[in-house]
């Protein structure tokens, strides 16, 4: 039995329409289009932006040829038709140099998101981002959720999922797997929770 699409399984708009929306939306909003559907995400407040401050230290101390950007948006999903805009993304430096606001992910390295205080934080951060990152081939998916003190890394892309979750409290040593390579020490983190 074949099953007729439902108006759920549709995306709400193309994903052209959305990123004009995108382009002409205000300053203070920052809207991704993730599973065809448009989504505000919230602006940082400042223990989020300290968090990605304290991760940028890091990676440059551990990773010198690489960088972690801010808010970088990303091609992901299956067949490119999500929109997502990063916490962070690692990469080698000058990787997004000529690119538009939404960047092909083949280079990346890792991305990075930090978990907010609204009600969709829970999907977007936990569900939904690390589906999308895996199915656009970025190797490593680190999640630092801030309400439960913890950092999520996601490794191994297949089949638009990752293969390895390993979750650590704040203050212990989270392995970043190659092509990261390197041993984030968490204990900073116990600063920024909330």
């Amino acid at each position: 039995m074949t099953r007729s699409p439902s108006t759920a399984d549709r995306p709400q708009m193309l994903v052209e329409e959305f990123e004009e929306l995108a382009r002409n939306a205000p300053e203070l909003v920052r809207l991704e289009f993730i599973n065809g559907k448009v989504v505000v995400k919230p602006v940082p407040d400042g223990n989020h932006n300290e968090v990605i401050a304290w991760l940028q230290q890091v990676c440059m101390q551990h990773r010198p040829d690489l960088w972690l950007y801010g808010e970088q948006g990303l091609k992901v999903e299956e067949y490119r038709n999500g929109r997502a805009k990063a916490d962070g993304v690692l990469a080698p430096r000058r990787h997004f140099v000529g690119t538009r606001e939404w960047a092909d992910p083949d280079g990346v390295l890792m991305a990075v998101e930090v978990t907010s205080h609204d009600g969709d934080a829970v999907r977007r951060d936990h569900i939904d981002k690390p589906d999308g990152y895996a199915a656009a081939g970025i190797p490593v998916y680190v999640l630092i959720d801030r309400q439960a003190g913890s950092v999520i890394v996601h490794a191994e892309p297949e089949g638009g999922r990752y293969r390895c979750i390993t979750t650590r409290p704040y203050g212990t040593a989270v392995e970043l797997p190659d092509p990261v390579g390197f041993t984030l020490e968490t204990a900073e983190l116990k600063d920024f929770a909330d």
